[in-house]
């Protein structure tokens, strides 16, 4: 498995945003499609060359950094591949000097929750646009540095 930094216009980040808001609207019956940030830093996860799964950063506030559109493939799930991508952008907001991550998930998305609990993420007070969504589960976690 290979990770590498994608801009936001890559073909590949595209396909996997598409696809990541289309099992979105299966989970969650009237979703909308939401636009991208255009600051959001992407990396994408490489299997045989072929883009299997995406996640992105972006600035939250001052020191803490957001995970956004993370998501993996179907038949490439339970591989490691979202453990990798979490990695990659631990790493990344470390080297932006970031003090801790925030990140949202949904109560229809178990393994979800599971990986970030399993990463060391700890559930949060929803934040921003969460607040007063049902559907939101928010953690953040402190970020070691070197």
């Amino acid at each position: 498995m290979l990770i590498q930094h994608r801009e936001i216009t890559h073909p590949d980040v595209t396909a996997l945003v598409l696809a990541a808001e289309d099992e979105l609207f299966t989970r969650y019956p009237g979703t909308t499609r939401s636009p991208l940030d255009p600051h959001a830093r992407f990396v994408v996860a490489y299997v045989l060359g072929r883009p299997v799964g995406c996640g992105a950063l972006v600035v939250s506030s001052p020191g803490v950094g957001e995970i956004r559109r993370m998501y993996v493939m179907p038949a490439h799930r339970r591989a490691g591949v979202a453990r990798r991508i979490l990695a990659a952008l631990e790493r990344r907001a470390t080297a932006q000097g970031w003090d801790s991550i925030i990140l949202e998930t949904g109560v229809n998305q178990p393994e979800a929750i599971a990986l970030y609990e399993s990463s060391g993420y700890q559930r949060t007070e929803p934040y921003g646009r969460y607040v007063d969504n049902p559907y939101s589960v928010c953690f953040v976690k402190k970020l070691l540095r070197s």
